[in-house]
């Protein structure tokens, strides 16, 4: 289950933000999952509660933002929906398309104190 090593680097993340700007606990995560990241988002809320047990975020809430996925073709030149990597093209059906959007994620916003 790799979305452990997500909320293990999720925390590594706050730890730093924490040491380098002086706050002492976060309230709320705000995080953002492309719809093509391969994270299972629940699988991560329950990695995310278990590491940051005894942390400067054993309170925080997660909120996650689903981003939508974004290609670009390269055979009808068009910025197009995606629902998976490596998938066809939904206009002319070719499979080469760029992913541009909808593979990342990234802490977007902390709330804390």
């Amino acid at each position: 289950m790799h979305e452990m090593s997500l909320a293990e680097g999720v925390l590594q993340l706050l730890e730093d933000a924490a040491l380098s700007q002086g706050f002492t606990g976060v309230k709320t995560i705000w995080l953002e999952l492309g719809q093509m990241a391969g994270v299972e988002k629940e699988a991560l809320r329950f990695c995310l509660e278990v590491v940051t047990r005894d942390s400067l975020a054993h309170e925080a809430r997660l909120e996650i933002i689903e981003l939508p996925g974004q290609g670009w073709c390269m055979q009808c030149a068009e910025t197009v929906a995606m629902t998976e990597l490596f998938g066809a093209c939904p206009q002319c059906g070719s499979h080469q398309v760029q992913v541009t959007a909808g593979s990342e994620m990234r802490v977007k916003e902390l709330e804390v104190y």
